[in-house]
């Protein structure tokens, strides 16, 4: 079994350190975090590992997950090559969605495979996320070898491998914050023009709830051209002009972001070829094209 080091030991960190524990994937050797107490803590939570303060009381391991928020990374991975602890067979790797694995080319430079393995999950509650990670959906990228290796663990614990073309590594994590963190934004665009409507927030919600879900549905099962609805998959560009100037009089950068979303929907409609194109030219002058 071969033995995993981890600097930076934070939610993702100790879900990954207890899963692999549990199911004798990685022997947990050193935990470093910003403090002793934290690191003991994250130890206590993964049954496994020793707390450390500082590099220089880290002994060596196989493999090294750097766990430390994104704009450390590298700095932290400077840090570990200049400790003379990493020997030429050793893999080391982050989980960001957003870095490539080359941000750990200090690394590289000392003869280590590199990669980086990004589980598309919330890890807000680390206990919760122990129990629901099986079937969690992880991006890697990096050295042949290290990603060899890396799949192989995280599959043991339930994880669905994929590969990411680390050149767009940036778009990559931009497309699950479209799908997840914008999502919830525009949702609470939705609820705010429900109470300008007179709306209270919690019937906007009881509104909201049954055509989120179904269109959640629409766009898996169908796929976004199929699942699009409303006055633009319609074609209906009276309706689009009179929620344009209403908008406008009330949330100018609400109204501009409408029309930025009605050029997407606008594309799907054409796609879909049910709406008349006299209308849809109507509707692509409305948005400003």
């Amino acid at each position: 079994m071969k033995s995993l080091n981890i600097i930076g030991c934070g939610s993702v960190g100790r879900t990954m350190g207890r899963l692999w524990a549990d199911h004798s994937v990685f022997s947990i050797g050193d935990v470093l975090n910003r403090s002793q107490r934290s690191a003991t803590s994250a130890v206590s939570f993964m049954g496994a590992g020793r707390p450390k303060a500082s590099l220089g009381q880290m002994k060596r391991a196989d493999v090294f997950l750097i766990g430390t928020p994104d704009d450390r990374l590298a700095d932290c991975c400077r840090g570990l090559a200049d400790s003379g602890l990493l020997d030429p067979d050793n893999i080391v790797f982050h989980c960001s969605g957003s870095i490539r694995s080359a941000e750990l080319g200090a690394a590289k430079e000392r003869g280590a495979s590199i990669a980086s393995v990004h589980p598309v999950k919330s890890f807000a509650d680390p206990a919760l996320c122990v129990e629901t990670f099986a079937g969690t959906y992880c991006g890697i990228e990096g050295d042949p070898g290290a990603a060899a290796v890396l799949s192989r663990s995280f599959e043991a614990v339930g994880g669905r491998m994929f590969s990411i073309d680390p050149e767009h590594k940036e778009i990559y994590h931009a497309a699950s914050v479209f799908s997840c963190n914008y999502l919830t934004a525009l949702l609470e665009i939705g609820f705010q023009a429900f109470a300008r409507a007179g709306i209270a927030r919690e019937t906007a919600f009881a509104i909201v709830e049954p055509i989120v879900r179904e269109t959640i549905d629409n766009v898996l099962e169908l796929d976004t051209t199929d699942a699009l609805t409303g006055p633009i998959a319609r074609g209906d560009h009276r309706t689009v002009a009179k929620q344009i100037a209403a908008l406008n009089a009330w949330e100018p950068d609400y109204c501009e972001l409408y029309k930025r979303l009605g050029d997407v929907a606008l594309v799907l409609s054409r796609s879909r070829g049910t709406a008349p194109e006299e209308a849809l030219a109507a509707l692509s002058r409305q948005l400003g094209n």
